[in-house]
């Protein structure tokens, strides 16, 4: 019985990889017209690619204006990417799972002309998916636009799939005039996503001051001047730790030195369970989820400390990672942003290899929560 089920595993990885090299996960077309092309292979039915891709067998044959009579090994087929097998907003039945569908960046296409294309997702949203920004963009580059749905017990995709992604921004970028993408230098669009996260910082900045209504009493005073010191240690111990390379340039070349140095034990820490960093957290309520990467250090295999790199998080900030496949929490340290390389589009974070150990994560990209 047991070999019995290891086959059936093994045909059905085999599925799965036949299924992705004879489907193009690039989307074509424009709003509100995109669809996947499928190259119909050997035995192949319009029931089965039907189920390979959560949709009726008659649209997709309306779409490739073919009559439903035949198929032709080798004959590429236009399956739409709607409603019932399409998501941008991350919803999705429970039986159901995400896979990951891209648009290849053209010379001169920017963020705001992606998202024109592909029913107007917010530039934030691409942004948070990919891990990269618009000043980023190159051409070649794949960006993940939106998701395809697929049933877990039908489609050999599923074994591609995720089951939670980054929720959209509610609120869809806007500009008063459409970009001139023909001109050779310009790029207007950077403007409009100039005054965006100018409007951010000047509502974090609102959010973030809390007049003083009462007069102190002087116990208060007193505890609040302990307080200021321990932050005013706590900044120093940043300074330190932040000093030395970014984690990620270690692994462009074996011989640079290790970026995080060894850290002394601390006869405060006893136990990692979660990290040195636990007690130094102070969520503000914001939260994201993404896709995680791992880089090496040399840091937190004996004193627990864990680093982290992410983008639009302040340098110091702490912040707890959430693995949901093992249960597992870990509290880092962000001491960057994510390095401009081929290896962290679509990551949300990286996480030092101890970090990554303790959550129980064994894969090269691994799905996380991010709170902060």
């Amino acid at each position: 019985m047991l070999k019995f089920k290891g086959v059936l595993i093994i045909a059905f990885l085999l599925l799965s990889q036949l299924v992705w090299s004879q489907s193009d996960m690039t989307v074509q077309g424009t709003s509100p017209d995109l669809y996947l092309l499928h190259t119909v292979q050997p035995k192949e039915t319009w029931y089965a690619i039907g189920r390979i891709y959560n949709i009726q067998p008659k649209e997709i044959a309306a779409l490739t204006g073919v009559t439903m009579d035949k198929l032709n090994i080798g004959q590429q087929l236009k399956v739409p990417l709607k409603t019932p097998n399409f998501s941008q907003d991350g919803k999705k039945n429970a039986d159901e799972v995400f896979v990951p569908v891209y648009h290849i960046v053209q010379e001169k296409e920017w963020m705001y002309r992606i998202s024109q294309n592909h029913n107007k997702i917010p530039v934030e949203t691409l942004e948070k998916w990919n891990g990269v920004t618009n000043d980023h963009l190159q051409a070649g580059m794949k960006l993940v636009v939106g998701y395809l749905k697929v049933k877990t017990a039908h489609s050999p995709l599923a074994a591609n799939g995720i089951r939670k992604i980054v929720a959209p921004a509610t609120t869809p970028v806007t500009a008063a005039t459409k970009p001139a993408e023909e001109a050779p230098v310009a790029k207007t669009e950077k403007p409009a996503e100039t005054k965006t996260t100018e409007t951010k910082v000047a509502e974090t900045k609102t959010t973030e001051t809390k007049p003083v209504t009462k007069p102190e009493e002087p116990k208060a005073v007193e505890a609040k001047k302990e307080e200021l010191k321990k932050e005013e240690a706590k900044k120093e111990d940043t300074k330190k730790e932040i000093g030395t390379p970014p984690p990620a340039t270690e692994e462009k070349s074996s011989k640079t030195s290790a970026p995080v140095t060894q850290a002394t034990s601390d006869a405060s820490y006893s136990g990692y369970k979660g990290g040195y960093f636990k007690s130094g957290y102070n969520g503000s309520g914001k939260s994201t989820a993404g896709n995680a990467g791992i880089f090496r250090s040399t840091s937190g295999w004996k004193d627990g400390k864990y680093y982290a790199l992410m983008n639009n998080v302040p340098v110091g900030t702490i912040v707890k990672i959430s693995y949901n496949s093992t249960n597992k929490s870990v509290y880092a340290k962000v001491l960057g942003q994510l390095p401009d390389m081929r290896e962290s589009v679509g990551l949300t974070v990286r996480l030092s290899d101890a970090a990554a150990a303790e959550l129980g994560a064994e894969m090269g990209k691994f799905y996380v929560d991010v709170a902060y």
